[in-house]
This record gives structure tokens, C-alpha cells and sequence, in this order.
């Protein structure tokens, strides 16, 4: 567990709050060859800085919500940190210009990260933001061993899909964000987030699992997006053996999860899906 994590209720005296995460607005619309005034909910979009020991190393695009995870899980799949204990300290901050995510590392883990830092700038569409050559694109950074998982029947990942729809909150909302859930076979959906960017909504989960302990791995990771590589490389990081996508997948990320051991499943809707690796883990 992390400790020393405050929120923005727990800030000192003249820290701002944190933005909400929904914001409604009313747009002036057109619909059905009439004007009208339309009344709509869009998900907020900030800059939120990872800071290590006093020293930037991202900066990204994000919904202002489960920040904490965030930090957390973006440690973890980058490489910064291979346990959140790791991580002494934690703050989030609000300020003028956007959010701080403020974090003080195991004097180890520090001396590994002022080594590789860099600043990193990434839009809600970025995925590799700030790697430094083109082997690095590529490369499956070392994680933990993939969980064990018995064949899951064709049916059972479709009721998967099911409860990543039901569970959502900002998503049928506003229509504009990602979600990623973490289930398990016997029970169900275990957590799912959510954000503006698709690889933020899996750091998210990632560091909500790791913030609850939750060791047991043996699942599958739900996405509503697409599969770029770097979704199947935050999934190795977890060792979790199992993605299921509801959007297609690049062929790097192909690539990527046959050389991870990964099971990927993709274009998966209602009515079925797709097996691009590993399929001796789906029960078709």
C-alpha cells in the first residue's frame, strides 16, 4: 500500500479543489432540421504531471478523477517502481496551470529514475510519449510472470463485456471517454476506470489493483478502445494472460502479445469476437 496519499479534501490551506470530472454545458444544436438548445455532459481534460522526487516525468492529458491510481499504475507499467511500496509519499495538488501527482520514491527506485528521467508531453491520443529510440517502441518491458488462467468459455467473455458496460459511469455520460476493467472467472467484474485517454484508463486500473492488494491476477483486462502496443505492454506488466478489446488491434500489438504470451481478443461485440493470439485460453 502507498503510503502518506492525501486528496484535494485533505490539502493545505490554499491549495485549489481538484476540477470536476463532468461538466455540462449547453451547446446551441441542430437536429432534425430545427435549431434547438441542447444540454450536455462532457468529461473534463487536464494536465496532470507524475513528479518524481521533485522532478517531472510526464505530463499527461487526463480525466481529474482517480488521480491517485493513476500514479500509481503509471509507475508501475513504466517501469518506475515494481511495487507501490516503493513509492513513500504521494500528493495530489491542484494548481493554476493543472495537477501535480507528486511522488518520493525508495532511495533505489530514485537513483534508477533521475537516470532515465525525461519530460514527456502526451495527448489523449498518445501512447509512447517520450521514448528515446525506436527499439524502445517496441520493447516488452520486464513485468511479472502471466497468471495462470483455465480456458474461459465464449459465453463467459461476453457476459465479461456485459458488466464493463453496465459498470460505467462516466462513459454513458458523456460519450467521450475510455474504460478498462480488470474480471476475474467466479468473480465478475473486480474494478473498472475510466478517462478521457485509453492507456490513463489502464494505468488507472492497474494502480487501483495494485492500491487494493489485489494479487490474484488470474482474469482478463476489458478495453472499449482499441489495441495498440502499448495497451498489450502495460497487460504484460501486470501479468495479466488475458485481453479482450472491443475495438481491433494494430499488428504490432499482435506481434507484441504472441512474444508476451498473451491472449488477445478483439473486435468483440455482443455477438462474438476474435481470437489473435494464444487461443488456448478461450473456450470457443
Amino acid at each position: 500500500m502507498v503510503e502518506g496519499t492525501r486528496n484535494s479534501a485533505e490539502a493545505a490551506p490554499g491549495d485549489r479543489d481538484l476540477p470536476a470530472s463532468v461538466v455540462r454545458v449547453r451547446p446551441r444544436g441542430w437536429r432534425d432540421g430545427q435549431a434547438l438548445a441542447a444540454d450536455r455532459a462532457i468529461p473534463e481534460e487536464t494536465p496532470v504531471a507524475l513528479v518524481y522526487d521533485g522532478s517531472t516525468e510526464a505530463v499527461m492529458m487526463a480525466t481529474p478523477a482517480d488521480l491517485e491510481d493513476f500514479a500509481v499504475g503509471f509507475s508501475l507499467t513504466e517501469g518506475l517502481v515494481r511495487h507501490p511500496a516503493e513509492i513513500r509519499g504521494l500528493e495530489i495538488l491542484a494548481l493554476a496551470e493543472g495537477i501535480e501527482a507528486r511522488m518520493w520514491l525508495a532511495p533505489d527506485r530514485s537513483r534508477e529514475a533521475s537516470v532515465r528521467r525525461r519530460t514527456r508531453a502526451g495527448p489523449t491520443g498518445c501512447g509512447l510519449c517520450g521514448v528515446d529510440s525506436l527499439a524502445e517502441a517496441g520493447r516488452l518491458r520486464q513485468g511479472r510472470a502471466l497468471a495462470t488462467l483455465a480456458p474461459v468459455t465464449a459465453d463467459r467473455l461476453l457476459q465479461a463485456l456485459a458488466e464493463l458496460d453496465a459498470g460505467q459511469q462516466l462513459g454513458p455520460e458523456t460519450r467521450a471517454v475510455h474504460a478498462a476493467g480488470f474480471w476475474r472467472p467466479g468473480a465478475g467484474l473486480v474494478a473498472l476506470r475510466e478517462d478521457v485517454g485509453r492507456h490513463n484508463a489502464l494505468d488507472k486500473l492497474v494502480g487501483g489493483l495494485a492500491r487494493a492488494g489485489e494479487a490474484d491476477l488470474a482474469g482478463a483486462v476489458l478495453l472499449t478502445s482499441r489495441v495498440s502496443v502499448e495497451m498489450v505492454q502495460k497487460t504484460a506488466s501486470l501479468g495479466t494472460p488475458l485481453l479482450v478489446a472491443m475495438s481491433a488491434p494494430t499488428a504490432l500489438a499482435v506481434r507484441t502479445a504472441e512474444a508476451a504470451g498473451i491472449t488477445l481478443v478483439a473486435v468483440a461485440r455482443r455477438d462474438g469476437f476474435e481470437v489473435f493470439t494464444h487461443p488456448h485460453r478461450v473456450d470457443i
